[in-house]
């Protein structure tokens, strides 16, 4: 008994570390913006951070061979192109705080998503998660009055999309080969996207990178923190904790998010904009609720990249 509360409360320190860190890296990544382009940063982020990956399957002896290729072609080109790339181009204009929660739409996506693709439908409580989300979006988007940062907001969205299609697709992989190793899934889309991602850093027009100490730490940030370490204790969590327990508290990382550029930024959200972030966080709420009553197992794919 004593070991396996021992086992829990580890559990959660790995969840609040991790979640610490995926929660403060949108105010480093979106720092780290004043010395490289977008699309630049963000192929030096995935293509080292699945090197490293692939170091720590090879250092912990798991299987490091390639399977179900075009699936997995599919979910780099969703997970590291459509959710990371995009983030962190809205993040040009688009302030941390608000990004973060308008891509952290994402279970919100899934729960639609999984209507037509995985026959799973919407019902109950959901209706209500779906109600606040939209709400929330609204006022946020504000689409009466768009301001300078309206792309920016609608790339955070479409970032949520495209990480819920990959999530979805993945929770589809699962149930046809329930045994591929899980840091494998994630390494493989992670280097097989950074492809189209280093050729679009190549080919768009951006200012040369300043290598300062602080992009050098950003990047190493998103690597090895961010990229490695948050995901061997998300991995670490999940065996442990309840699905819906792991799935909720991973949902803190966009409100450490704004209050990280809250205070770090000076990003002040406006009284509509909170009033949105409150309605989308009652939609995650809501719907992490109902999958701790239905017993949902949470895919891990719905880990940040």
């Amino acid at each position: 008994m004593e070991n396996s509360t021992k086992k829990i409360i580890s559990a959660f320190v790995a969840l609040i570390v991790l979640t610490i860190i995926w929660g403060y890296n949108w105010v480093v990544m979106k720092s780290a913006l004043q010395y490289a382009g977008p699309f630049q940063f963000a192929a030096l982020r995935v293509f080292f951070g699945a090197v490293v990956l692939f170091v720590v399957i090879y250092a912990t002896k798991r299987p490091l061979g390639l399977k179900e290729f075009p699936t997995m072609l599919v979910l780099g080109l969703l997970q590291t192109v459509g959710f990371t790339g995009l983030l962190i181009w809205a993040l040009v204009e688009g302030g941390a705080g608000k990004t973060a929660v308008l891509t952290y739409t994402m279970p919100f996506w899934v729960m639609l998503f999984a209507w037509p693709m995985l026959g799973e439908k919407v019902q109950g409580w959901q209706w209500l998660a779906v109600i606040s989300a939209v709400f929330g979006m609204l006022l946020i988007f504000d689409p009466l009055h768009i301001k300078a940062d309206g792309f920016s907001m609608f790339l955070a969205i479409i970032s949520g999309v495209s990480w819920a299609l990959s999530a979805i697709i993945s929770k589809k992989l699962h149930q046809r080969s329930p045994h591929l190793d899980l840091l494998n899934l994630t390494a493989w889309p992670m280097l097989l996207g950074s492809v189209p991602m280093l050729a679009i850093a190549f080919v768009v027009p951006a200012q040369p990178i300043q290598w300062t100490g602080y992009f050098i730490g950003s990047v190493l940030f998103n690597v090895f923190l961010s990229g490695a370490l948050a995901w061997l204790l998300w991995l670490y969590a999940l065996q442990i904790l309840p699905a819906g327990v792991a799935s909720m508290a991973s949902m803190l990382a966009p409100v450490i998010g704004v209050l990280a550029a809250w205070i770090q930024l000076n990003e002040v959200p406006n009284r509509m904009e909170l009033i949105g972030m409150v309605l989308i966080a009652l939609s995650l709420v809501i719907i992490s609720f109902v999958s701790i009553k239905k017993h949902a197992p949470v895919d891990p794919a719905i880990g940040q990249e």
